[in-house]
């Protein structure tokens, strides 16, 4: 017997969630006790909109087209979605935004995507493949070089993967630690950088020696070997690692209730 997870793939019929709605429900739970979070379309804007509907719903979403304590009745589509400006406390200027409220470090938390993450936290959202002929051609850095600079820190969703993970990104369009301990600094980036990824098989964080992303959780069913399999570099993995808790019923009625909105 099969069931339909609240992403809208079939699962086993024993959980009644799939990996993706596991690696959503425990970015909301990253968002607790938090109070400002600049957020990106997609799986960010789910888990950001799922923590405020759970369990923080005092959070402060910002978007990048302006709204500040956008409170969307839908998941948008896109940053310009007018859901987000009709709902919001105020909307402001792009320029305001990024010159005031990120740059100023007034941003607690950024939420990233992208297409390719080296072994540091770096990103890439702008080719797959040589940049002058590439075999895609990504959306492009927009925003995410700035969040991962400026904000106070960074989490990373991302699915787990030989397409995703690489050893050498196709473009470097975020830093995330660049080469490894002291980048950073050198660049002379504010933020603390990515202190955490989440993927459909874990979690990861920064060593705090070196800056390499180590496994520090699975999620229930994942088995270690099944994060090294989905990681081309040797991937490091924390003496003590965990189990994140599976996901609620309130946290799954509210995720398909969010995703009901998208006709999912």
């Amino acid at each position: 017997m099969t069931t339909v997870s609240a992403t809208g793939r079939e699962g086993d019929g024993t959980s009644g969630y799939d990996r993706d709605d596991m690696m959503i429900v425990a970015a909301s739970r990253a968002l607790l006790g938090r109070k400002v979070c600049f957020v990106g379309i997609g799986l960010p804007s789910t888990a950001a909109n799922l923590a405020r509907a759970t369990h923080t719903p005092d959070l402060v979403l910002i978007y990048e087209s302006g709204t500040i304590g956008a409170k969307p009745s839908r998941l948008p589509l896109s940053i310009g979605d007018g859901e987000l400006a009709l709902t919001a406390d105020t909307v402001v200027s792009v320029p305001e935004i990024f010159n005031y409220w990120l740059q100023g470090g007034r941003v607690e938390v950024g939420f990233l995507s992208a297409a390719q993450m080296d072994r540091y936290g770096n990103l890439n959202s702008t080719v797959i493949g040589d940049y002058d002929h590439p075999t895609v051609r990504l959306p492009g850095a927009g925003g995410a070089p700035e969040i991962a600079g400026s904000c106070r820190e960074v989490i990373v969703l991302i699915r787990q993967s030989h397409r995703t993970f690489v050893e050498d990104l196709d473009f470097r369009t975020t830093v995330g630690f660049g080469d490894g301990s002291g980048d950073r600094e050198r660049f002379g980036l504010r933020g603390a950088g990515p202190t955490l990824v989440i993927t459909d098989l874990g979690l990861l964080r920064p060593d705090e020696q070196t800056c390499e992303l180590t496994m520090t959780a699975l999620h229930p069913g994942v088995e270690l070997q099944d994060a090294l399999d989905a990681t081309p570099w040797k991937l490091k993995v924390a003496p003590d690692l965990g189990r994140t808790d599976p996901p609620s019923e309130t946290e799954l009625a509210n995720l398909r209730s969010l995703l009901a909105t998208q006709g999912r």
